[in-house]
């Protein structure tokens, strides 16, 4: 064995041991989805005074609203900006989401005022002086205040206090320079007034929040701070501080989506995925050991290095953990193995070219040829990773985060990882001595039963462009038909999720909230005790009387998550999803001109295309929802479907480079298609029992992201050699790609360890 094996060796132990210590060490950040708590999406807008609604203002309403939620005492809270005029609030553990909107949602213009007159007969007559509004007040009466003498950034703190020897609570109110000058008057002429006049007022967004009495004698006023009191408990002080402290936002906000998730459902998620995960990795550990042997079972020992390796990218970077973050990691085993697979092919072949130069160098040559094709392959799903996490949002933006990180860990896993630990084995003598225990010595029974029939797949080239043609109309057909049933995210409106003690089928569910007066609402069982109901935009009163009823039939009803959209949000959510597909097409057609030729690209293109309507037209014929987590799936396609035709492409143009001057390239397409028919296959099955684990163990979201995937995923398989492929030989007649055959020099070690 050379030395510089073994120094490969000892550095992937290092670089496991590195990551097994960060794991050990710093918890992840989960997501709301998996964690539980509220997720608030904010939208500010110019206000009135001429203030723009841009980044820098948009910031510093962050600033303020953070304030607010700080006094909330939520643990760890996110308030990050959004593009332009978007501010997420993520809400830990919090389940009661109409308070905290209530608290951080207001647009919070507060102003103090004289009180002029009060006990007023009600708020509809007419001020006595212009410039006076007429207000109901805290204290159950209507009051006539004056002109606003103070703004809430004249207020620098709000705090609830106890005073002493007393059992009821206050809140503490510090003023600036400029306001504790202006309240020194206030308070003088309040001090000298009688009745009501002897009340100040604390307006917040044209709502009077508070209206104390000045309690000093005429002649005094109150500098630089000051006590309301009025018999408050705990929470009320509380409560009051925050809304005064919170001061007045720079810039008008509007509550454009709120989500609500339950930590019982995100346990749930969690329990599912690493169950998927495993049984998933166990199914696909065994079938590349039955198919690749011994070196199979040292691919499966690096797969799972997988696991630890991109569980300490997320938590090294400080990622945030998702529902579809968890399908993206668990996901990305298939990219793993789509490269194992590769590799072995390659090394099969030149194997059974060159039997003399041993094991070590054909599995040495097989790593060298691969790359290629493993490059263009990852690179373009990094690609789509790329676009979800520019172009989405939440949870979406994580399943492009996760999945990143994924695809990087499994390209570590494959070319490093699982190199150093088959160089060593195949190093072995007792090994070398058995080329066939290894799985490398023999090209294997499908792939030699191929070069025996040798099938001329592209002899039938026009009938498989026409098949994919018709099912590309039947997918259209759904989409004109049926329609496509929108989630909430792209519709606008409100999904809340229930479970109930006892099962009730959906046709009970949908017959009890027609009952409750939603006769609208879409009604779906998302899994045994679970009921999905979505609506347009309802109060939290009308929502529990959806829940009453079914509690009513189901010996009771709790809510599991609750997420409410706003209709334009939902449409620039749509938008944004076209726009992500557009670039997407773009980009992957751009690549793969580059590397190879537009012609290719553009058939590539094309094929994914065929893919992508072929699934959405599949969920538009079942009228499965549309959602976020089916546009990761739809993303995710795209990267399968190419990943698929990278692979046959990058053979297609060794064999052309490499042919004969009489040779066609409809032939040595064919020959390539025919080649890759073997990988291709290993690759579908490995990744197929991940998915397959993640549909039947994953909650509702998770097995309709599954199902799309493994559609796509056999949609994709077919058309990289049955779509892509015919499609590329035609535009060859008419745009032929040249034999630039390019020189290359393959170096390997020979058994013995020198460069040959």
């Amino acid at each position: 064995m050379s030395r510089g094996a073994w120094i490969r060796f000892v550095l992937v132990l290092g670089l496991l041991a590195g990551c097994a210590a960060l794991a050990l060490n710093k918890e992840p950040r989960l997501g709301l989805d998996l964690s539980g708590g509220t997720s608030i999406t904010l939208e500010t807008s110019d206000s009135p005074s001429g203030v723009k609604a841009n980044a820098e203002n948009t910031d510093r309403a962050v600033e303020v609203l953070r304030g607010r939620v700080d006094a909330l005492g939520v643990a760890e809270p996110t308030l990050v900006r959004s593009g332009e005029n978007r501010i997420l609030v993520e809400l830990p553990d919090v389940r009661d989401s109409e308070k905290a909107v209530e608290t951080i949602g207001r647009t919070a213009q507060l102003t103090v005022h004289p009180v002029v007159a009060g006990s007023l007969p009600s708020a509809d007559g007419e001020p006595s002086e212009e410039g006076n509004q007429l207000l109901p007040s805290d204290q159950g009466d209507v009051i006539e205040v004056g002109p606003q003498v103070m703004e809430g950034n004249d207020i620098t703190g709000a705090d609830p206090v106890q005073p002493e020897n007393r059992t009821d609570w206050a809140v503490a109110v510090d003023f600036s320079g400029t306001g504790s000058d202006a309240f020194e008057k206030l308070s003088a002429d309040a001090a000298c007034a009688q009745g009501d006049q002897r009340r100040i007022a604390i307006v917040l967004d044209g709502e009077v929040i508070s209206s104390p009495t000045v309690q000093v004698n005429c002649g005094s006023a109150i500098i630089g701070s000051t006590q309301i009191t009025g018999d408050f408990s705990a929470t009320e002080a509380r409560d009051l501080a925050i809304l005064i402290e919170g001061g007045a936002l720079p810039l008008p906000v509007e509550v454009i989506s709120v989500s609500e998730v339950g930590p019982s459902l995100g346990d749930a998620a969690i329990d599912a995925s690493w169950k998927a995960g495993v049984i998933g990795l166990i199914l696909t550990g065994l079938f590349i050991i039955a198919v690749y042997r011994f070196v199979g079972f040292l691919a499966t020992i690096a797969l799972t290095s997988y696991a630890l390796l991109a569980y300490a990218m997320l938590v090294g970077l400080g990622s945030t953990l998702t529902l579809p973050g968890l399908a993206g990691f668990v996901l990305a085993i298939g990219m793993a193995i789509d490269a194992n697979v590769l590799v072995f092919e390659r090394a099969r072949e030149e194997y059974e070219a060159n039997p003399g130069a041993g094991l070590r160098r054909a599995l040495m040559i097989g790593f060298n040829k691969a790359w290629s094709a493993i490059i263009d392959s990852n690179v373009t799903t990094l690609l789509a990773a790329g676009l979800l996490f520019f172009l989405g949002s939440g949870p979406i933006k994580g399943f492009g985060v996760t999945l990143s990180i994924g695809v990087v860990a499994s390209m570590i896993s494959a070319l490093i990882i699982a190199r150093v630990l088959t160089e060593l084995g195949v190093a072995n003598r007792w090994v070398s001595k058995r080329p066939r225990f290894t799985g490398i010595g023999d090209i294997g029974r499908v792939r030699r039963w191929l070069e025996e029939k040798d099938p001329q797949l592209m002899a039938r080239r026009g009938l498989w462009l026409v098949i994919s043609g018709v099912v590309t109309v039947v997918a259209l057909a759904g989409i004109v038909v049926n329609g496509l049933n929108l989630g909430v995210e792209f519709s606008g409106g409100r999904v809340i999720q229930y479970s109930t003690t006892e099962t009730v089928t959906a046709d009970e569910a949908r017959d009890a909230v027609e009952e409750a007066g939603f006769p609208e609402a879409t009604v779906q069982t998302a899994d045994t005790a679970d009921i999905s109901v979505r609506t347009g935009e309802i109060t939290n009163d009308e929502a529990q009387s959806i829940q009453d009823a079914l509690a009513a039939i189901g010996g009771g009803a709790e809510e599991v998550s609750d997420e409410r959209i706003s209709a334009s949000f939902g449409d620039e959510l749509r938008n944004k999803a076209f726009i992500a597909f557009g670039v997407a097409f773009l980009a992957q057609l751009l690549y793969l001109a580059i590397r190879f030729k537009w012609t290719f690209g553009l058939s590539a293109v094309v094929a994914m295309f065929h893919d992508v309507v072929i699934v959405v037209g599949l969920f538009a014929w079942l009228e499965k929802p549309i959602d976020g987590i089916f546009l990761a799936a739809a993303m995710t396609i795209i990267g399968l479907s190419v990943n698929d035709t990278v692979v046959v492409f990058d053979r297609i143009r060794e064999r052309w480079q490499g042919s004969r001057p009489d040779d066609s390239f409809a032939s040595m397409a064919n020959k390539a298609a025919v080649e890759t028919i073997p990988r291709t296959v290993n690759t579908g099955l490995g990744t197929m029992f991940i998915l397959a684990a993640l549909a039947v163990l994953g909650g509702d979201s998770l097995q309709d992201f599954s199902i799309a995937l493994l559609v796509g995923l056999a949609v994709g398989t077919y058309s990289s050699v049955f779509t892509a492929t015919p499609l590329v030989t035609y535009l060859q007649e008419k745009w032929p790609m040249p034999k630039e055959k390019k020189v290359r020099v393959e170096r390997a070690p020979d058994d013995s360890g020198a460069v040959v």
